[in-house]
């Protein structure tokens, strides 16, 4: 099935006293680019991490985010008595030489003196990294799912565009044929006005014409072109990630589209190549967002 690489989803669970939130958005990119931000607390397993949503998600520039929200009272931090006491001391004395008066807001100041707070090292409990862990591979099945739901809706359009390439291909034949007449009788035109010229030999004109002819046919690009639509298609109809291959098929059929164009050599050819071309846009920047 076809995914887009966009994708987002983001959900909350409360566990102990925190609610922690996840969220993950993906958007297109050629490779896979992971940016993480969370708690420190976490960070011993952020590759754990990585290494599942490399294993889902595949490719897409990934954003994932862990934020908590802390709801009772534990604290990560305490006073430093002994730091604290040592301050007051120093300050005691320096009062006793001093007019300075050991009030609240003295007590207030050594509060924000350096190692007053100590801070306590957290360590991540297994359980709740077994609630993360299996609260983030919810997450990235969301994920994958919003990406199904839009590849749903790209593929649609993808395969019209292919298709409409193919009934084109069937309107250009009608115009070869009067090509070539036209082609033929321009070219006898031209050769008549010109005066000073011998009497012209029919069948040197003829070989001319057919060497000249043979320049423009396109029915070799025709025949390209259909067996790479018909490629396309098969390949679209993969499970595998294909947006790559995909696009590495739209370069061979531009070209193509492209040498059809240059051999057209009349208004209502050239006219079709124009809209194979707008279809070929069209499949390409769809491919742009393609898994």
């Amino acid at each position: 099935m076809t995914q887009s690489m966009t994708g987002y989803h983001k959900l909350s669970f409360d566990y102990a006293e925190k609610t922690i939130h996840i969220e993950i958005k993906s958007l297109n990119s050629k490779h896979l680019d992971i940016g993480t931000r969370i708690p420190s607390i976490y960070k011993e397993k952020e590759l754990a991490i990585r290494e599942l949503i490399h294993k889902h998600l595949v490719r897409g520039k990934i954003e994932f985010n862990i934020y908590v929200d802390m709801c009772g009272s534990t604290q990560a931090s305490s006073i430093n008595q002994e730091v604290f006491i040592s301050y007051y001391e120093q300050l005691k004395e320096i009062a006793a030489k001093t007019d300075l008066t050991l009030n609240h807001e003295a007590i207030s100041a050594i509060s924000r003196f350096p190692d007053i707070l100590k801070q306590s090292r957290q360590e991540i409990e297994d359980d709740e990294w077994n609630a993360i862990l299996e609260k983030t591979k919810t997450a990235i099945e969301m994920v994958v799912s919003y990406r199904k739901d839009e590849g749903v809706s790209m593929e649609k359009d993808i395969r019209e565009s292919v298709e409409r390439i193919e009934s084109l291909i069937d309107e250009v034949e009608p115009f070869e044929e009067t090509r070539i007449e036209e082609v033929k009788t321009r070219l006898k035109t031209n050769l008549e006005k010109l005066s000073d010229l011998p009497e012209m030999n029919e069948n040197r004109f003829e070989q001319e014409l057919i060497y000249y002819l043979e320049k423009l046919d396109i029915n070799e690009e025709k025949v390209r072109l259909r067996n790479h639509c018909s490629y396309f298609l098969e390949t679209l109809n993969l499970s595998m990630p294909v947006g790559k291959k995909l696009g590495f098929i739209a370069q061979e059929m531009g070209r193509e589209i492209n040498t059809m164009g240059a051999k057209a050599n009349q208004q209502a050819i050239q006219k079709i190549v124009v809209e194979m071309k707008d279809e070929l846009e069209k499949i390409k920047e769809q491919l742009l967002n393609i898994l």
